[in-house]
């Protein structure tokens, strides 16, 4: 069972994924408070743990902000990014058993369903459980908790990406790529679609930079 920490950090968490809580905006713990029904304490717990996760920056005598992205960071972050999801792809690829290789499969169908109905919302999180199976497959847990933990700090990027236009059936197609690759046991195909799949450059790249205007829109 969660504790009430653990519930608080996982709805505020949330709420800087899907924009509510916009790049850059103020966390007021007493406003937090009073939304939560709970004290100030707890808040300024799960502000701190969230701090550690680098999606909340705190400044001295100056209170809590939802952390920011510039351009370049952003770069720099899908690029490790797409290293991590390489790296599990490659080891999946040899060490998925029959049953992960089976969730996988579902997880695929699954985002196959978000996108044919056009839904960036539900595709992003059949998405996030997409890669999630393909981070267990590597039976590697330190790669796993490195993956999960740099996925979440760029969960609100990774959102806004598949409000492009066209980018939930490409997303798919790349998709349906690196499960072959995975199902085929190719670990060095499966972690170079893996690689392109994630990586941030050229139009992809121009296109979030367009975007980013919508997540601060968002919280207005």
């Amino acid at each position: 069972m969660k504790s009430r920490s653990e519930e608080l950090r996982e709805t505020i968490e949330e709420m800087i994924a899907v924009g509510t809580l916009a790049p850059g905006q103020h966390l007021d713990e007493t406003e937090l408070a009073t939304r939560f029904g709970v004290s100030r304490t707890p808040i300024r717990e799960t502000l701190i743990q969230l701090a550690s996760m680098g999606l909340v920056v705190i400044r001295p005598r100056r209170g809590a902000v939802v952390a920011e992205l510039g351009p370049r960071q952003l770069v720099e972050m899908f690029e490790v990014m797409s290293e991590l999801e390489a790296t599990c792809a490659r080891l999946g690829a040899r060490r998925m058993t029959p049953l992960e290789q089976q969730a996988l499969l579902d997880a695929h169908e699954e985002c196959k369903i978000a996108s044919v109905a056009k839904d960036p919302d539900d595709y992003y999180y059949k998405n996030e459980a997409f890669h999630y199976a393909i981070y267990a497959g590597s039976h590697n847990q330190f790669l796993i908790d490195q993956a999960r933990s740099l996925s979440r700090r760029l969960r609100p990027y990774r959102r806004l990406q598949l409000r492009v236009r066209d980018r939930l059936p490409t997303s798919f197609a790349e998709h349906d790529g690196l499960v072959q690759a995975l199902i085929d046991g190719n670990g060095e195909l499966a972690a170079q679609r893996a690689r392109d799949h994630v990586m941030i450059q050229g139009q992809r790249f121009t296109d979030l930079m367009a975007s980013l205007p919508q997540l601060t829109a968002a919280a207005s």
